[in-house]
């Protein structure tokens, strides 16, 4: 952020200190008032014609932007993405422990990848296999929905589930 003499533009438009608007006007001018003030002359907003300056006090205008912003990192939360690792010759029941991982996953708002890996004689039958990531994305259903369907990548077949939105 520019503040007092770093502002080389030739007019700006002023925002008083309680927010009112007071024009358009020289840097000069700007100045004067912020310094009869006895506060600083900010850019808050550089790419706008003309540039916006506010006249307000510096360290206090820093320090409420830096709490606003952790604020707003306290309430953002990071969406994780979690893997979940399947072979072709998987048993139902073992299909049914991973459906209940995944929807443990999706239940806390977390992405879940579905991963089918090939083995040897398994790449074969690559598309024969297709139907066990179709089976647990229908398991799923209630909760989750399909963000990326089912896709050959090399030795693995891969699939991306999200939360449903209500």
């Amino acid at each position: 952020m520019m503040i007092n003499e770093q502002i080389r533009d030739k007019e700006v438009r002023v925002v008083g200190e309680d927010g009112e608007q007071l024009g358009i006007m020289s840097v000069k001018e700007a100045q004067a008032l912020a310094d009869e003030a006895g506060v600083d002359l900010v850019k808050i907003a550089p790419n706008a014609k003309p540039p916006v300056c506010r006249i307000v006090d510096y360290g206090k205008f820093k320090y409420e932007q830096t709490r606003r912003e952790k604020e707003a990192k306290k309430k953002q939360r990071v969406i994780e993405v979690k893997e979940v690792r399947m072979s072709p010759n998987i048993d139902t029941n073992d299909l049914n422990t991973k459906t209940n991982a995944a929807r443990k996953f999706l239940e806390k708002g977390d992405r879940v990848k579905v991963t089918l890996r090939f083995r040897g004689r398994e790449m074969a039958h690559m598309n024969q296999s297709k139907y066990i990531l179709d089976d647990f994305a229908e398991a799923l259903s209630d909760i989750a929905v399909v963000e990326k369907p089912p896709k050959a990548e090399g030795r693995s077949m891969t699939m991306f589930l999200v939360q449903k939105r209500q």
